[in-house]
């Protein structure tokens, strides 16, 4: 998914913030990739972007792969980070399952150039819930587009770099000493409550809310709460000076 995936949030935010929307690497206006990636590469990235438009210090909104690249961001480089939101992630390694499943996903995808629109119930089901499903046509629609989309060899390389090499990261998570929220959708299949939970329990002090209704974007699927829980968020927390 691009950054378009965060329009309503950037609606929302736009008029008492600088409202920046990154596409990840192989997506939206981002290069293709042509290797694998780590989140420390990423961390890199937003740093630079940061230091491209003057900004010392910024809030960070992530979703799935944006939320642990965001972990690894606020943990390497806490004076650039105000608070941050997770959504919709984790801070483990893949599991032999997820391996399995993922690996065969990229290999279809690099055979077939991309993911054809028959073989798009994978994708959807990883992003999307059973409310989703019945509920918001919108939402599915925004889903079978963006995956049209796809640069199949790229997002082979996204698949490999998020999937079978992600590294665990909780060891890392606990050094954050940043203001976190950790939103966990109650019915992701990709990362469930209890995942998403775990990472919450690895960083000190964070705070870990379960969003009824919605799946593995939560911010696209119920932006109007996303949007509320986010602005509760940080009217409370405490940030640091400068």
């Amino acid at each position: 998914m691009s950054a378009q995936m965060w329009a309503a949030q950037a609606e929302h935010f736009k008029d008492r913030f600088q409202v920046v929307l990154i596409d990840p690497p192989g997506h939206g206006d981002s290069e293709a990739l042509q290797r694998t990636f780590t989140f420390e590469e990423c961390a890199r990235c937003i740093e630079q972007i940061l230091d491209a438009l003057n900004i010392t210090r910024a809030h960070f909104v992530g979703n799935s792969w944006g939320g642990m690249i965001g972990g690894t961001f606020v943990a390497l480089h806490p004076d650039r980070v105000g608070a941050a939101v997770l959504m919709n992630c984790t801070g483990s390694a893949a599991g032999l399952r997820q391996k399995i499943e993922y690996a065969v996903l990229v290999r279809l995808v690099r055979t077939l150039g991309g993911i054809p629109p028959w073989l798009s119930f994978l994708p959807l089901r990883a992003f999307a819930g059973p409310t989703t499903e019945h509920e918001r046509p919108e939402v599915i629609l925004a889903i079978r587009e963006a995956v049209a989309r796809v640069n199949g060899r790229s997002v082979h390389w996204a698949i490999r770099s998020v999937v079978p090499k992600r590294p665990s990261q909780i060891d890392l998570f606990r050094t954050i000493r940043t203001p976190v929220l950790v939103l966990a959708g109650a019915e992701d299949r990709t990362f469930p409550v209890e995942e998403t939970r775990a990472m919450a329990a690895a960083i000190p002090g964070a705070e870990f809310r379960v969003v009824t209704g919605v799946a593995h974007l939560a911010g696209l699927e119920c932006p109007r709460i996303v949007d509320e829980i986010i602005d509760d968020f940080l009217s409370r927390a405490q940030l640091p000076a400068g």
